[in-house]
């Protein structure tokens, strides 16, 4: 039966169903009495929905609270042992696998180190392999229900186009990637069942996404999230990009035949900001990174460096090329604050932490000072709150997001329907 909008009663039971699963989500555990108000729904529709999750075994009873002058009321709460989510970040130092219950508690992870491949970037067929067996690894631990994965989230490095034909496809000129059918690799080399959906973004919107439905962006209605890393990117949240853009913030021009980037064009922000950049600054200033370690060992022993312990003089080369790069991250927020009025800017990625606190005060003074005034008094700047594992906690929040907009069924992958219902499902994201 189709309603006068078009709807069926299959596509009302659905949408009531999502409704519930997302406000106990949220803001559980809630009786059925609350529910009413918080959803919209009549106290019939309520009590009709909650028996049906109940008996899907995807809500649960969490207690109970005394009503005035009635009997005790029954909290409810999503099971979190209902469905599992595997989170991937494809990062440019390591690739990090987590396995995540319904409640994002990590159940458990796998890590493969990167080694780029010259200036060719990143080996397709390793990631691929190194996604693969992390995947087989968590799925093989003692907490790991494989019958419950509702699916596999990957955030990666670079623009990711959703083709009907193909799945998705990474445009990563930074790591040498061009139209890499990412999707398509994962599916053909893959041991998992055909029924396991992929859900595939960049890594700096799923940062955006973890940090706004359960960090330091929740109750924003607009913000910035950075990722920094051996680059830099954005994800854009605002109220008409409500589910998120990527933006290619590190690709944005702050000097005019400047130095070249790793894409190839001179003078981009990540030529100066990222920490791959910033170690070859402090090379070719004279500084002496430890040869034969990864970048984030290499940047600890630049912080080191520049702010030694006490009585020991601080290396001035690192010194001068960290306030350099805390002066250029802070012109390139203005940008941002400029461009796109945010509520809250907020920094992550392995570099963002690692230069943390000590960096920021520097990073806001320089934003305010190339910012416009009325824009920059009213923003904030402050580092995420979800540490290293934000991407991977993203990227598991895509299969979740489409299973709570399927009202907690899940779905079979079909050509003609691999994104829409979780890509609509982020909008409605964890309550501001």
């Amino acid at each position: 039966m189709t309603g006068r909008n078009g709807r069926t009663v299959r596509d009302l039971r659905r949408g009531n169903r999502t409704a519930v699963l997302q406000r106990l989500y949220f803001d559980g555990p809630l009786s059925r009495f609350e529910l009413g108000p918080a959803t919209g729904l009549s106290s019939g529709s309520v009590s009709n929905v909650v028996a049906d999750l109940v008996a899907d075994g995807l809500v649960e009873e969490a207690g109970s609270v005394d009503s005035d002058g009635g009997r005790p009321r029954t909290l409810l709460r999503v099971s979190p042992h209902s469905g599992q989510m595997i989170g991937v970040d494809v990062g440019e130092t390591r690739v990090r696998v987590e396995l995540f219950d319904l409640a994002l508690t990590e159940l458990a992870r796998a890590e493969r180190p990167l080694t780029p491949q010259g200036d060719d970037g990143y080996d397709v067929d390793v990631i691929v392999r190194h996604i693969r067996d992390g995947i087989a690894e968590v799925l093989g631990a003692d907490e790991a229900s494989p019958e419950r994965l509702l699916g596999v989230g990957v955030g990666v490095p670079g623009i990711v186009e959703h083709t009907a034909d193909r799945g998705a496809l990474v445009h990563g000129q930074t790591i040498g990637w061009d139209a890499v059918p990412l999707e398509e690799l994962l599916r053909s080399t893959s041991r998992l069942p055909g029924t396991v959906r992929y859900f595939i973004d960049n890594g700096a919107k799923t940062l955006g996404q973890a940090e706004m439905w359960f960090g330091a962006g929740r109750g924003a209605r607009s913000a910035v999230v950075v990722l920094f890393g051996s680059g830099v990117g954005a994800c854009l949240v605002t109220p008409e990009v409500e589910n998120g853009r990527a933006v290619e913030w590190g690709h944005l021009t702050v000097r005019v035949r400047g130095r070249r980037c790793r894409c190839g064009a001179p003078g981009c922000l990540e030529a100066y900001a990222g920490a791959e950049s910033l170690l070859d600054r402090w090379r070719e200033e004279g500084g002496r990174p430890p040869e034969g370690t990864d970048e984030e060992t290499a940047l600890t022993a630049m912080l080191a460096a520049a702010y030694p312990t006490e009585g020991r003089e601080p290396d001035p080369v690192a010194l001068a090329v960290l306030e350099e790069t805390a002066e250029y991250l802070g012109a390139g927020l203005s940008d941002l604050i400029n461009l796109f009025q945010p509520e809250r800017i907020l920094i992550g990625g392995w570099a963002g932490l690692q230069l943390g606190t000590r960096f920021l005060p520097a990073v806001r003074r320089h934003a305010r000072t190339y910012a416009l005034r009325y824009p920059a008094d009213k923003v904030t700047i402050d580092l995420g709150r979800l540490g290293p594992d934000a991407v991977t906690v993203g990227a598991a929040i895509l299969p979740l997001a489409d299973f709570f907009a399927r009202g907690g069924h899940r779905a079979e992958p079909a050509v003609e329907d691999r994104h829409p219902a979780w890509q609509a499902a982020l909008e409605e994201r964890a309550p501001r």
